[in-house]
């Protein structure tokens, strides 16, 4: 089983954007999800798409508004694209194959990619 592999994240100020990028293997057989992990805290959440049919997605309050989550079926990748960033959604943020209409996964997890938000 091949890992998923986050890249984007990086040190923005309070108010910033990123977008990130994720390649899975399991891209395409239902889900994807993007989750975060702050220090001391539980993986969360944060966003969730259908890679099959049409682009329906899902988002966690904390993030309703500011993330966008997409998807591009031809390079099988999934997007998170984070605006009006806070110093609260700083995380190591991960993707995955997931169970559709859950936040769990059924692949394996990345190494992730950090986001630090700083004021």
């Amino acid at each position: 089983q091949v890992q998923p592999v986050e890249s984007g994240g990086g040190s923005v100020q309070a108010g910033g954007s990123l977008r990130l990028s994720c390649v899975a293997s399991g891209y395409g057989r239902g889900c994807m999800g993007w989750f975060r992990q702050a220090p001391g805290k539980e993986r969360e959440g944060v966003a969730r798409i259908y890679t099959i049919g049409n682009e329906r997605s899902y988002y966690a309050d904390s993030v309703k508004g500011r993330f966008t989550i997409s998807r591009d079926n031809a390079e099988k990748m999934v997007y998170l694209r984070m605006s009006s960033l806070k110093t609260e959604d700083t995380a190591m943020y991960y993707c995955a194959e997931i169970a559709c209409a859950t936040w769990v996964s059924i692949g394996g997890w990345g190494a992730g990619t950090q986001v630090t938000v700083s004021s």
